[in-house]
């Protein structure tokens, strides 16, 4: 069938088309007078089209489900078809009253040319539906109709089709009618405003005439490859088997390139056909194929591998697989590479392009960031796994999460296809309706660095973690009324390993010591909650040989006991006025404690051991060390032989320490553990230290003449000092700090009370109330998303401001060395300072009047049991060379937070007995 055109002239007088100040002439009204007589037998054809076509086959509804599939795109079609019936209609009316009523208008009344947009639209969805219908051979299965209703069209239809009388050609015909009248009319508009065109005289009518035109050529263009695509893609169905076309074949999706018509093969030969859709990259192989979504598709063309000479590759990458594409002619890769590209651009904007294949997708490279859902399913890391997130040449890359079936999740952020930055993991546990939340830094896939488990079974852990394990620093909590515990050390492998601070809130014990394998294991203090303390030795975690134990009335236990603190076997007991009973302990059920023994009431005891170190023969081969005693000079390879020489039972340097160490202990860990003895005992390990130092110089200088050299220049006394303080005395230290911080808990207990109290009634304030009672000016609090006023209720935020500074300062009490504790405090001040400086916005130097507030706030949240202590011993045994500097200054300042809490202690106390007076 064919659309006629009456090009009927109308009165030039009676329809004028006019600008404001002119006339336009007569082959304008010509125009305008064929578009009307166009519209009209357009509109007429489209009548018969609806009554011969659209309402037989809307009758017909097969009962097949294939059927019915097809049926409701038919439906679709006939809507898209009515909506463009009802455009034409309301043109030609429009036009039409113009002509009628008006002795002029204006190119604005082209209804055609001022709607053009809607124009195209209605022209797009009805081919893009009509394609559609193609694709699934629509036309074939509604002419194979078996029902009533089509028998009864039937003849009518052929009657319209004179042309077509098998079942064949009736569904080629039915192709025909329904697509070339429409397309015909829309190179008709263009024909038509064309010649209007043409009758223009420069100016704005003619711009905008000309851009009408441009936009119904590109209609035109995309009408063709619309049928051509839809016609391809037809045919590939009809190729393919029912296997292939029952999980391939899909409405909306066209087939772009086949390997058949361009000829290009992947480099396993794993595949028999490559087909390249809008959607989805499919490579088949014999009864199978692999399908890729196009989103997640990049294609790289520089070809990493080596090919056979003759031979052209692109890289294909997508999240689980990459392969090559390789291509005998350079020009066949090209154009395969440019389609992928084209393609993967279209599905990634959700649009094709207008036209298909049109200069508005010429050289452009799809992204290589990308955003989209994916399912894992091959083995790995990810198997079974849903990525939605952000990626980057197929890998996530950015922020994303992962959920696994089992519940697991993953939020954060990935580095090339592996959590790399801070990310928030949920694991369930398998015995428990409950999830372990890690919070956490990754590193490549693992955890690394400072973050926060929060774990189902109500413990909690606050460290530092390397390769998903607990590796350094940490404290461990247990909230559970069960078992309620505290661990505050290091970490190895996940387990407690080096020293840790136990408080079992249960029983009401710490240990202080150290561990192996989550074991006691070393030297360690116990203190329980009646005030009972004592040093033992562990082994995987049980008491092993002889202890000091230090009662309630200040009497000092030396032998074995028992876990439940019963005296067994050889031991000695020195009693607070000065007597020792010496013997053995039984403790028989019923009878009590028993012993057989001597009590000494002279007070002039002497612990043999003391006697022993001082007569013990010290003996060693001088010539096996004197080598290397003169290689080992410079300071930092001096410290490091000076370490392994102490703690060697062999070398004349560490019988030394040991003899000391055992007179140490035999005179401040029984009767000793007295707290007026703190002073000479310090004292004594600083004497300890400067006798190593000149011993090791006495040694030096053998060793030196022994090879014939120079000692040597010796140094004044004064100097010697300062390197037996800097040197030896952080190496020595820690064979001393049990007993010798017994001694400064003991002495300071009274001023550590008071300050431990003062600490409670801090922590019940919550963090804004708590910054308001210290005077911390409100423009340095990091509560930016607070807006307080005066009649607001505050905020119960707790425990939160000033977290990084206050879990540094914890660190204080796992370490023995002054100058590592005053490192700590260092830090602690540099955590605050950069705390305040992302408050303001701006690097600030904190004031003293702002240092102090902010520093007691960050004391009362840390919770040291026993800062003062602490304090003292750093400040007793310091490196002197530290005096006066930075360490000097930080250290005056936790002094001052320290007793400015004790003093508002004592203030609260004064006043209650104040008030409470006659």
């Amino acid at each position: 069938m064919a659309l006629r055109l009456c090009m009927t002239a109308f009165n030039a007088n009676r329809c004028r088309l006019r600008h404001p100040g002119r006339k336009l002439d007569m082959c304008t009204a010509e125009a305008t007078a064929s578009l009307l007589q166009a519209e009209e037998t357009f509109s007429a054809c489209l009548a018969q089209i609806d009554a011969l076509i659209f309402k037989p086959l809307l009758q017909a509804e097969p009962h097949d489900q294939r059927g019915k599939d097809n049926f409701k795109l038919f439906l679709l079609l006939n809507d898209r078809f009515q909506a463009l019936w009802n455009f034409t209609e309301e043109c030609y009316r429009i036009l039409k009253q113009k002509c009628s009523t008006s002795e002029s208008f204006c190119i604005q009344d082209f209804y055609t040319v001022r709607k053009g947009e809607l124009f195209v639209r209605l022209y797009v969805q009805y081919f893009v539906t009509f394609a559609n219908y193609v694709v699934v051979h629509g036309f074939e299965h509604a002419t194979k109709s078996k029902s009533e209703a089509w028998k009864h069209h039937k003849t009518v239809l052929k009657q319209f089709l004179t042309d077509f009388t098998s079942e064949t050609s009736t569904s080629l015909a039915l192709y025909v009618v329904l697509h070339k009248p429409i397309r015909d009319h829309v190179e008709q508009y263009v024909l038509l405003l064309t010649k209007l065109n043409e009758a223009l005289k420069e100016g704005p009518e003619k711009d905008l005439v000309t851009g009408a035109i441009k936009e119904y050529m590109k209609l035109e263009s995309f009408i063709s490859q619309v049928l051509d695509e839809a016609c391809f893609t037809k045919a590939l169905w009809k190729s393919l088997g029912y296997k292939f076309t029952d999980m391939l074949c899909v409405p909306e999706r066209r087939l772009l390139e086949d390997s058949r018509n361009l000829p290009i093969s992947t480099s396993t030969n794993r595949s028999d056909r490559i087909l390249l859709f809008d959607d989805v990259l499919v490579l088949i192989q014999g009864n199978s194929f692999q399908s890729f979504d196009l989103k997640l598709v990049w294609v790289d063309k520089n070809c990493r591998e080596k090919l056979a000479p003759g031979v052209y590759g692109l890289r294909i990458i997508t999240p689980e697989e990459t392969f090559l594409l390789s291509a005998r002619d350079p020009q066949v890769k090209a154009v395969w590479r440019w389609k992928l590209n084209q393609a993967i651009r279209q599905a990634l904007n959700g649009k094709r392009d207008f036209p298909l294949w049109g200069k508005t997708g010429e050289g452009t490279e799809p992204l290589s960031c990308r955003c989209f859902s994916y399912d894992f399913k091959l083995e790995g890391k990810f198997k079974s796994a849903t990525y939605e997130g952000e990626w980057r040449w197929g890998k996530p890359h950015g922020k994303g999460t992962l959920k696994w079936r089992d519940g697991r999740n993953h939020v954060g952020d990935f580095k090339e296809g592996l959590e790399h930055g801070f990310g928030i993991c949920l694991v369930p546990r398998r015995s428990e309706d409950r999830y372990d939340c890690y919070k956490c830094h990754w590193y490549e896939g693992k955890m690394r660095g400072y973050g926060i488990c929060e774990y189902g079974n109500e413990m909690v852990y606050k460290g530092y973690f390397k390769d998903n394990m607990r590796q350094g620093f940490g404290i461990l909590e247990n909230f559970s009324a069960d078992h309620p515990f505290k661990y505050t050390g290091q970490w190895e492998n996940d387990k407690k390993n080096g020293y840790g601070v136990w408080d079992d809130k249960d029983r009401g014990e710490r240990y202080i010591g150290t561990w192996h394998d989550d074991h006691k294991h070393g030297q360690g203090i116990v203190v329980t909650q009646s005030g009972i303390c004592y040093q033992r030795t562990f082994h995987a975690g049980k008491m092993v040989g002889s202890g000091i134990l230090l009662l309630e009335d200040d009497s000092v236990y030396e032998g074995n006991f028992m876990e439940d603190l019963t005296f067994v076997g050889k031991g000695k007991l020195s009693f607070a006025n000065g007597f020792v009973l010496e013997g053995t302990f039984t403790n028989k059920s019923g009878q009590g404690l028993q012993t057989q023994g001597i009590l000494n009431t002279s007070n002039e005891q002497l612990d043999d051991r003391i006697t022993k170190a001082g007569t013990e023969d010290v003996s060693w081969k001088i010539e096996d060390i004197l080598e290397e005693l003169v290689q080992q000079q410079e300071l930092k390879s001096l410290h490091c032989y000076l370490e392994k020489a102490l703690k060697s039972s062999l070398h004349p340097l560490g019988k030394l320490l040991k003899a000391l160490m055992i007179a140490f202990q035999a005179t401040y860990s029984g009767i000793g553990a007295n707290r007026h003895l703190l002073t000479l005992a310090q004292e004594e390990v600083k004497y300890y230290a400067k006798k190593i130092w000149e011993f090791y110089q006495g040694l030096l200088h053998l060793a030196l003449e022994q090879k014939g050299q120079l000692p040597t220049k010796s140094v004044d006394g004064e100097t010697s000092d300062q390197n037996a303080c800097s040197i030896v005395l952080p190496l020595i230290l820690p064979c001393f700090y049990p007993e010798l911080f017994m001694l400064y808990m003991l002495y300071h207990e009274r001023e550590d009370d008071l300050y431990c109290q003062g600490i409670v009634d801090l922590s019940l304030l919550p963090d804004i109330k708590l910054l308001e009672f210290l005077d911390v000016q409100k423009h340095l609090w990091p509560l930016k998303d607070l807006t307080l006023t005066t009649n607001q209720r505050r905020s119960l935020i707790k425990d939160k401001c000033f977290l990084s500074a206050t879990e540094c300062l914890q660190k204080l009490i796992t370490t023995v060395d002054p100058r590592e504790k005053l490192v700590i405090l260092q830090k602690t001040y540099e955590e605050i300072e950069s705390t305040v400086s992302r408050v303001v916005e701006k690097d600030y130097k904190l004031p003293m009047d702002d240092l102090l507030p902010l520093l007691m706030y960050v004391v009362s949240r840390a919770k040291i049991q026993h800062l003062g202590a602490e304090i003292h011993l750093i400040r007793d045994l310091m490196d002197p060379t530290n005096q006066g500097g930075l360490y000097d200054f930080l250290l005056t300042a936790l002094e001052s937070c320290y007793e400015h809490i004790q003093r508002m202690r004592l203030h609260q106390r004064e006043n209650c007995h104040g008030t409470h007076s006659p």
